[in-house]
Formats: C-alpha cells, structure tokens, sequence
C-alpha cells in the first residue's frame, strides 16, 4: 500500500481495496465525528441559489465576524481556501532564504518553501522528553541565521500544546534574531483558551487557522490568517480571485455562530480523548502520548512497525495514519483520530487482535 502524506486519503485507498469509502473506518484524518452542525448544514441547503453568483472575494462578512470572534480588528483577518492555501503563499510574501521548521510537522511546509527556493532546516523535538519545546535549543539554532520559524501548536501530530507563555517566550526569541513567526494553530478549536494569537499578532507574526477541522467541513476547504494589518492586506493581494467558495463562507459564518456545537464538541472530545488513551494504553506494547486535540500520537514499542500495522488494520476496513512520513519521526509510530465511542472501541479491539496474532 501507498504511504500517503496526509490522512484522509479514504477514497484512493477505497479504490485500491475495490471497495466503497463508506466501508472504511477512517481513523486518519482528525475531523470532528460529530459532524457538520445543524446550523451549518441548514445554511447550506439555504443558501443553493446564491451559487448563481460569483461569490465575496473579499469574503467580507466572514472576515467581520472571525473579527469578532477573536477580538480582533477586521484588518487582522485574511480569509483563505483552507490553511493550506496560506502555507503556500506565505513563502512568496516573506521573500527569504532560510526556515527552520519545529519537528514533527505538517509536510506542506517544507513543500512550499522549497518551491519558493527557500532553504528548510529542523528542530526535531524529542519523544523522550514528551516532545517538549526546549527554548535555549530553538535560540541557539535561530540565531545560526534564519528569516522564518514555524511552528504548529497543538503540535500535528503530537498533540503537545505549548502553553502561551511560552509561546511568548517564541516571540521574543523570533524578534530579537529578525525572525518572522508562522505559528499554525490548525487545531487549537479545540483547545481555544490555550491560543496565543493576540501575542503572536502583536508581535507581528502570523497566526494560521483552519476551520475544517474542528467544523467537519474539510471538503469546503476554509481557512484564515490572523497578523497585523500590513503583512494581511500584503497575504489576501497574492490570493487567487475568488479562492473561498460561497458555500465554505456560508459554512463559515455558519459555524462560528452555532455556540451550542462548539461548546458540545469540545465537551465530547474530551471525553473520547481520555477513552481511547485508556484503551490504547491497556494495549502491550503501545505507548500514547498527551493531546490537547482531537488525535493521539502512539508509538509502538514492541510489535509491528506502523506501517505493517497499518496494512493489518486496512484488511479490517480500519484506516489509521502511518507517521513513518513525518520528518522526526520513525515508523515506531502512528496517529489516530478521537471518533465516536463504538468506533474507538472497535479500534482498540481491532488493535488487541492483529497485536496479539
């Protein structure tokens, strides 16, 4: 089988066993499994005729309430075709040489900078020590030279959640070497109260998010920017015209109005989070590590490698993601999705079994 980049590949990976997606327990990509809220699909189905219009390019009433949102300036918001549109012009706009990239880390940073022809080094956090960001390392690598930082938080796919303090901490170090922060907060829906923005923002950085996650909408792509309102006007000129979809900004504004499913979500998670770390860690030869969002990193200290484990649960239509593709990171360790109870219950008997075979 493939090793993918990404999770969430149920549909190439249904093609290739000659079977439906739907017969696939995907446990590879962190999506909420509550799913689209009534609010948003309400709102959707409302909103059909609206698609015989070019939709805002400016995206200017979402832009107004994630503004709100967040208790920021509308000129602090940049709306985006998913995160990732933003990762891919972020290298375009800040114009250097140099990025150090804190490890493990989403792939498509190191795949945008390079194609902008910027240079890619890492600081490769250690499982040893809980995958813990050590501040003295990450100012002496900075101060070897580098234009940009990035840094995910909660880390994907560690789950580790750097608290604001010393995400603070990050901003001064970035700022007293000349170096432009880009810290993803992807999944920090999640765990909102442990969101750095406004100091990230303040000190003239960047703060990606991303609202598929967390809203269950990843086929709508929707994404946006948090930053001062220089380098934001400078990031929404270099999108494409029209790259958010009327359908993903009706979404959008959708979710964030809909008090009731965040409040329900993160309540839930929570609560399967603690679950599944509990049935994984009544597994041998499993070890899970501490999240703050909706996935577990687990590494596998005796057994089958993740890929082969891989293999052995897709026979079983479960679909867990291999992190053996993560730079830091070996094939000693995979990742899965917080999902309902009686799916995170299949899992971990699913796992007991080919463990035990």
């Amino acid at each position: 089988m493939k090793n993918f980049d990404h999770g969430g590949n149920v549909f190439s990976i249904a093609r290739s066993l000659g079977v439906r997606p739907e017969e696939i327990l995907d446990f590879s990509a962190s999506i909420n499994p509550l799913g689209i809220s009534p609010a948003v699909r309400g709102a959707l189905l409302s909103s059909i005729d609206r698609l015989t219009h070019y939709p805002d390019s400016d995206a200017a009433e979402l832009k107004e309430a994630l503004a709100a949102f967040h208790g920021l300036d509308e000129s602090a918001v940049c709306v985006s075709n998913g995160s990732t549109e933003l990762i891919y012009l972020l290298p375009r706009l800040l114009g250097g040489k140099r990025a150090l990239v804190v490890a493990p880390a989403f792939s498509e940073y190191a795949k945008a900078l390079a194609r902008e022809g910027w240079a890619v080094a890492y600081l490769d956090l250690a499982p040893r020590d809980g995958f813990d960001l050590p501040l003295d390392l990450l100012e002496e690598r900075l101060g070897e030279g580098f234009d940009a930082l990035f840094l995910c938080n909660p880390g994907n796919p560690t789950g580790r959640l750097i608290p604001p303090a010393t995400v603070e901490k990050v901003c001064d170090i970035c700022r007293s070497h000349g170096v432009f922060l880009v810290l993803d907060e992807a999944f920090m829906d999640f765990c909102e109260e442990g969101s750095a923005k406004r100091l990230v923002v303040a000190g003239g950085g960047v703060v990606l998010r991303s609202m598929t996650k967390f809203f269950a909408i990843p086929g709508l792509r929707l994404g946006y920017a948090l930053g001062p309102a220089a380098v934001v006007a400078a990031l929404a000129a270099l999108r494409e015209p029209w790259s958010v979809n009327d359908q993903a900004q009706t979404a959008g504004l959708a979710a964030l109005s809909d008090r009731d499913c965040r409040e329900r979500t993160v309540r839930f998670i929570a609560g399967e989070r603690a679950f599944l770390a509990t049935s994984l860690a009544a597994l041998p030869g499993l070890r899970s590590y501490p999240s703050a969002a909706n996935y577990l990193l687990v590494e596998i200290e005796e057994g089958p490698s993740a890929t082969e484990l891989r293999d052995m649960l897709l026979g079983r239509r479960i679909l867990i993601r291999d992190c053996s593709t993560f730079h830091g990171l070996s094939d000693r360790f995979f990742r899965v999705a917080v999902r309902r109870r009686e799916e995170n219950e299949r899992l971990a008997e699913q796992l007991a079994d080919v463990l035990q075979a």
